[in-house]
């Protein structure tokens, strides 16, 4: 398939993807991002290898990509809900914070990152699976083979050292 046909599909097909990614994402700008971003994977697939049927990969494309999406943002509002004190997320730097706040927030991922890259790999790689990756504590025990009681214990301790951290940036 060549990328002048695909470039053809792409165009003609256009404002369909576009509708279905606003359906899909509820947000304009975050469906052209989708959209573009099916164009770039689309044509690096089509460099890799030969597809056969263009237009159904082309739109399940652009699906799969709008579901990562929503999986990903499910995923942050989650752990931001669930894991972070309420106070910890007030003390965190928004877009308009003085440079003191954005200093501070700086200082508190550095800390973060530290206390995080000292964890045993297994612990590590449970943070990853549960915070990064979505899985659930099932998921991650069965993955890892451990017990669920097992997981539970490292998530707990390790969101301790987490908000040890972030208590000794910003004592009371």
């Amino acid at each position: 398939m060549s990328q002048s046909r695909f470039n053809h599909v792409f165009l003609t097909q256009r404002v369909i993807l576009l509708r279905t990614l606003q359906r899909m994402v509820n947000n304009p700008s975050t469906a052209e991002d989708l959209l573009q971003e099916t164009y770039l994977r689309v044509t690096r697939a089509l460099g890799e290898r030969r597809i056969e049927h263009l237009e159904p990969f082309v739109f399940q494309t652009a699906r799969n990509l709008a579901l990562d999406h929503l999986r990903s943002r499910k995923i942050q509002s989650r752990t931001l809900q669930e894991d972070v004190p309420m106070d910890v997320l007030q003390s965190v730097a928004s877009p308009v914070s003085t440079p003191e706040d954005a200093t501070h927030a700086e200082q508190l991922l550095e800390h973060l990152s530290i206390s995080l890259g000292q964890l045993s790999p297994r612990q590590q790689r449970i943070f990853i699976l549960s915070r990064l990756h979505g899985c659930s504590y099932q998921e991650i025990a069965d993955q890892l083979e451990v017990s669920l009681s097992t997981v539970q214990k490292e998530l707990k301790l390790i969101m301790a050292i987490c908000v040890g951290v972030a208590e000794r940036l910003d004592p009371p």
